[in-house]
């Protein structure tokens, strides 16, 4: 397991009432049934809104998330590279807190 998946897993087991499982394929969290954060390649991905979402998209190497590749990214999920590791536990708590409402 990388350090990326390692904390990806470590992040979400630590956040109240998730649960693990797979969203496209990819291991994800949910709440309620409803993904918040995933893990693709070597990215950990966030469902956000409003300054939260402006914010993360703001950070050198973030995309919005298009599993397909075919140019329809998910409007609402951002894709945060390792590099920026250190506002992940931050981002999932932010998308527990949207999704969870």
């Amino acid at each position: 397991m990388t350090a990326a998946e390692t904390l990806f897993t470590e992040t979400g087991s630590n956040l109240a009432n998730a649960e693990k499982s797979q969203m496209f394929g990819k291991p994800c969290y949910k709440i309620n049934g409803k993904a918040f954060i995933c893990f693709f390649q070597e990215c950990m991905v966030f469902k956000l809104a409003d300054k939260v979402h402006k914010d993360a998209l703001a950070l050198d190497g973030a995309i919005l998330f298009d599993p397909s590749g075919k140019g329809r990214a998910m409007k609402e999920w951002v894709q945060v590279p390792f590099a920026h590791s250190t506002k992940w536990k931050k981002l999932a708590k932010a998308a527990l807190d949207y999704v969870g409402g």
